[in-house]
């Protein structure tokens, strides 16, 4: 990658439930450059799928997308994010269950935690949902990608993006 397009990268994590869906849609959007599956907000290094599922490591699923933010900017991630899951249920997404399925922006600079703040309190003024937003947003931890058979998973079984 030449350095101009490498300064021009920025980095924005999202916990949104399972990852599969959640990746195959932000790997639509012009801009993103890449989408990984993973898991980041836990005490446990390198955790692998079956210990995150088991709730004991506190990691959530995550997607880590790269993206220009000449061609797209981190409020319209933010909405995405939003868009393809309910931000109002702890600790669940559809019949996912657990503290590693929980609605979480990681951030990584100030800006990007004012703007989930923002994009939060908008949400709760717009009358989309009836409950509160239950989203987290917290500062970045080290992020884990996972086993390459989670990446790319819609793609590889022939599912493609999958309809959040």
């Amino acid at each position: 990658m030449n350095d101009t397009i490498e300064l021009a990268t920025q980095v924005a994590t999202f916990g949104a439930g399972c990852f599969w869906g959640v990746e195959a849609r932000f790997r639509e959007v012009d801009g993103v450059l890449d989408a990984t599956s993973g898991y980041m907000g836990g005490e446990v290094d390198d955790p692998g799928y079956k210990a995150v599922c088991s709730g004991k490591t506190g990691h959530a699923e995550v997607v880590q997308v790269k993206y220009d933010p000449r061609r797209v900017t981190y409020e319209t991630l933010l909405g995405m994010f939003f868009a393809m899951h309910n931000p109002t249920t702890l600790n669940r997404q559809g019949p996912d269950i657990g503290n590693q399925y929980r609605s979480v922006v990681f951030f990584y600079t100030d800006k990007q935690k004012d703007a989930a703040h923002r994009a939060i309190e908008e949400l709760e003024h717009s009358g989309r949902w009836p409950n509160p937003v239950v989203t987290a947003v917290e500062p970045a931890q080290p992020f884990w990608p996972a086993e390459e058979y989670h990446q790319r998973y819609l793609e590889k079984h022939g599912l493609g993006s999958c309809s959040l």
